[in-house]
């Protein structure tokens, strides 16, 4: 049965690497009795008003860029009611939603055949403040910048590198942020190097947070909270849980919430899903529990 499919496509992501097999992607799509109707974002938003405006018509939309671009699509399509399934084909640096979701990475026919193969699946899109979404992520300290402030020249010549290198020259920019944070279960005060809430098993490409911990569609996300170390040899033992997944110690918190309000001493820069998302200094965030069906 021949379905009408609503691809957005980012042509700076990954490189402009989607041209490399795009031809087979498109035959893969076509013989999978998918009839596609392109859409090329030339910038910032454009791909939450192409969703927005033009998803409801059809049985699938889906999107070739990175978790920026997979972001705006899902954005437009929370201003829908009853968005069609939500279809992916990874063309980023860091992609964190596919390496969550294990999709296959720059390889556009691959990821066309998971459309035609996979199953629909409830996945959790995260609000923040009014009328704002994200897809996997909003984050606010330490390194948080790094994925909106590196140059995008360095992004396509040094792809994750890049990524690295910029968080490492921030270093010495560490500051503590007094937090106070309502969530769910209670009310927590610290000073905190680092403060998230997520739906994702991979941040920024580095950090992977157990699976067992992570449910894409339970209506709950996960705080991640790292508090100011009391030295930097703390700083290191702190980094080394993260990268190896020990997140019992002291200074660490991982709890599960359906909303958290975070309140500021003064204005705090915020990142979604990697881009910039202003300062506050008060912000509710909340989970809207399966509110898309994610193919994969």
């Amino acid at each position: 049965m021949e379905k009408k499919l609503m691809l957005v496509i980012n042509p700076a992501a990954g490189r402009g690497g989607y041209k490399l097999n795009f031809g087979e992607a498109m035959h893969v799509l076509d013989r999978g009795g998918c009839r596609t109707t392109l859409f090329f974002t030339a910038g910032r938003g454009d791909a939450t008003r192409f969703a927005a405006r033009y998803a409801a018509d059809y049985d699938v939309v889906a999107c070739v860029g990175g978790d920026g671009t997979l972001s705006e699509v899902i954005s437009g399509l929370m201003q829908i009611k009853n968005p069609p399934p939500l279809g992916y084909i990874p063309m980023g640096t860091a992609n964190d939603v596919a390496t969550t979701l294990d999709l296959p990475k720059n390889d556009t026919a691959a990821a066309a055949r998971r459309i035609l193969s996979g199953v629909p699946h409830p996945f959790d899109v995260g609000g923040f403040g009014e009328n704002q979404y994200f897809a996997y992520i909003a984050a606010f300290g330490a390194f948080t910048e790094v994925s909106y402030a590196t140059p995008q020249n360095q992004k396509k010549a040094l792809g994750h590198l890049a990524y690295v290198l910029q968080g490492a020259a921030q270093l010495s920019k560490i500051e503590s942020i007094h937090t106070r944070i309502e969530y769910d279960d209670g009310v927590l005060e610290e000073d905190l190097l680092y403060g998230s809430m997520s739906n994702s098993t991979s941040v920024a490409g580095i950090v992977r947070l157990p699976e067992a911990l992570v449910s894409l569609g339970d209506g709950r996300s996960e705080l991640v909270l790292v508090k100011k170390p009391l030295s930097i040899e703390d700083l290191g033992d702190i980094a080394a849980s993260v990268l190896t997944q020990r997140y019992d110690r002291d200074g660490l918190t991982i709890l599960h919430t359906k909303k958290a309000r975070f309140l500021f001493d003064k204005p705090t820069a915020w990142t979604r899903d990697g881009e910039a998302g202003g300062e506050v200094t008060d912000i509710q965030l909340c989970n809207y529990q399966a509110a898309i069906n994610f193919i994969f």
